[in-house]
């Protein structure tokens, strides 16, 4: 069967999460990935949170399914020579080296565009390519400080806190994906490449525009509220009590009634502190304990089916081993089991979240450390055996 982005070559020249999240995506829409890393050290993390010295850490893994690996030293005239026959031959490059770094080497969009004039070349950088604090590096807690996010995210009263969710990081790789997957429509119109621009503080603060909404009107900035939602609690403990034992509801709007209809609770239904929104909103240590008294009678799942049936949009707070085993994410395949010769031990990997009719995403191993780089060095630039082992020698593919 055909794949969505067949015939699409990717040298994907990324390392840790923002780039790798990206080309990820497209590996699994079907495009070829080539992977190219430093000889002997590769995607730093490989090694990052590793619990086996052994093996490429679950940090490497979940970010590198189904690409192939190549090493290749580009900082020497060899292997920059191989580089730039792959990029004649590639549709997009990939990077989020640090600002200045491929600029260095040569390798920026301007001399690229070329060598290969359709080429797509997207580049991921803490504030762009671009503007006053384009030279500045970043990472994910960066980016949440600079969008934004993070001082928005917080109890009213304490310090801000960084998201647990890479939103900065793997948010830039998404919105880098869909300049790709644009780029390339586009160049089937124009046959021209194009240079795509992506900053971490951009696409972080895009993703943070709900919180944006009173400062646009009103120019004051956002408070911290914590797990407040509009004006009312929505976090409520569970039996039997423990770390992980909470059930998130949004009792707003229509709900309420149907609430209190639930949790036995039917005689506050025309008691004028809890009619309204504005009113609730006065009560809400009040609202909390109530609720609280009926939520630790019963485990978060069971409240959580109890709820939905009921149409009331609420979930168990799952911890992330419950997320590995949940039924239903199993059954759609964002939790899938990965038979793997690279490893001692088969593994769990996060699926994809993206469904299509037309084609069914299947997700592989990662590769090691350049497991392709002899068979994409002959079938790609036609090398023969004896050239290989000379690359090898001179430690320009190892």
């Amino acid at each position: 069967m055909s794949t969505p982005l067949e015939g699409i070559k990717i040298l994907d020249m990324t390392h840790f999460q923002s780039g790798p999240s990206a080309t990820q995506l497209l590996a699994w829409l079907g495009a070829e990935v080539i992977k190219i890393e430093e000889p002997l050290i590769g995607d730093k993390a490989r090694i990052e949170m590793s619990t086996d010295s052994d093996e490429d850490s679950f940090y490497f893994r979940i970010f590198n399914s189904n690409k192939k690996s190549i090493c290749l030293d580009i900082k020497s005239s060899l292997g920059l020579n191989i580089f730039k026959k792959l990029i004649k031959i590639s549709d997009v490059i990939v990077e989020n080296f640090a600002p200045g770094y491929m600029d260095k080497l040569g390798l920026d969009y301007k001399n690229l565009k070329k060598i290969n004039p359709k080429i797509i070349y997207a580049s991921i950088k803490g504030y762009g390519s671009k503007g006053i604090n384009s030279k500045y590096k970043s990472f994910e807690g960066v980016a949440q400080a600079a969008s934004g996010i993070m001082s928005t995210n917080g109890e009213p009263n304490n310090e801000p806190q960084i998201v647990s969710a890479g939103v900065s990081d793997s948010g830039s790789g998404l919105h880098c994906v869909i300049g790709i997957l644009t780029a390339i429509i586009n160049r089937s119109k124009t046959q021209k490449g194009d240079f795509i621009d992506i900053s971490m503080q951009d696409a972080s603060l895009n993703l943070n525009r709900m919180k944006m909404i009173n400062t646009l009107s009103s120019g004051t900035p956002e408070p911290r509220i914590g797990n407040i939602l509009r004006g009312q609690p929505s976090l409520f403990a569970c039996y039997p009590g423990g770390y992980y034992d909470y059930i998130y509801i949004c009792i707003g709007g229509e709900s309420w009634e149907s609430i209190l209809a639930i949790i036995d609770r039917s005689d506050l239904i025309l008691d004028e502190k809890f009619s309204s929104e504005s009113s609730r909103k006065k009560h809400f240590n009040e609202i909390k304990k109530i609720i609280e008294k009926w939520t630790m009678k019963y485990s978060k799942f069971q409240i959580m089916d109890i709820f939905n049936n009921a149409g009331i949009p609420c979930s168990a707070v799952y911890s992330t081993h419950e997320i590995t085993n949940d039924v239903h994410l199993i059954s759609r395949e964002m939790i899938v089991d990965i038979n793997s010769s690279n490893t001692k031990t088969n593994y769990k990997q996060i699926g994809s979240p993206i469904n299509m009719d037309s084609f069914n995403i299947k997700i592989k191993k990662h590769p090691l450390l350049g497991e392709h780089s002899e068979e994409l060095l002959k079938e790609l630039l036609g090398f023969d055996e004896k050239y290989i082992s000379k690359l090898r020698n001179l430690n320009i593919i190892n």
